[in-house]
C-alpha cells in the first residue's frame, strides 16, 4: 500500500503537467495568432485589415468592423469572406473563445492568416478604444 502511495505522488505532477500543456494548446491553436487590443488598434491605423465580429448575440462593433458573422455559422457566409485564403482576417467576440471557434472553422475552410483579439471587445473597451 505504501509503495502505491509513493507511485501516485510521483504521478500527480506528471498528470498535472499534461493537463496544463494540453489546456494551453487548446486555448491558442498553432494556426491562430492572438493580438492585444493596443496592437490591433496600431495595425488598424497603419493597414487596411479585414475585421470580423463573431460574437452571438450581436454586440456593438469595434469601429472599422467589416463584417458580422456568428461564430457558429462561418460556413453560411463563405461568399462574404475574402476570396484570397491568405488574406489577414482579424476576429473578435466579447472575450475571446468565440473568436477561437470561428478561427477553427475558417482554418478548416482553408484560411491561413488568422488573428484573434485577446480578451475580445471587453479588452478593447478597457483600453478605451472606439466602438461604432
Amino acid at each position: 500500500m505504501k509503495s502505491q502511495t509513493i507511485v501516485m505522488k510521483k504521478l500527480y505532477p506528471i498528470i498535472a503537467f499534461i493537463f496544463i500543456v494540453t489546456g494551453c494548446a487548446f486555448q491558442k491553436p498553432d494556426y491562430l495568432k492572438v493580438i492585444p487590443a493596443t496592437e490591433l488598434n496600431r495595425v488598424m491605423q497603419n493597414e487596411d485589415i479585414f475585421l470580423v465580429d463573431v460574437h452571438t448575440p450581436e454586440q456593438r462593433h469595434i469601429k472599422g468592423t467589416d463584417l458580422f458573422i456568428p461564430y457558429n455559422e462561418i460556413g453560411k457566409y463563405k461568399d462574404k469572406l475574402p476570396k484570397d485564403k491568405n488574406t489577414a482576417i482579424y476576429l473578435y467576440c466579447e472575450s475571446g473563445p468565440m473568436g477561437n471557434a470561428a478561427a477553427k472553422s475558417l482554418y478548416e475552410l482553408g484560411y491561413r492568416n488568422l488573428t484573434n483579439l485577446e480578451g475580445g471587445a471587453k479588452a478593447w473597451s478597457k483600453a478605451g478604444l472606439d466602438f461604432e
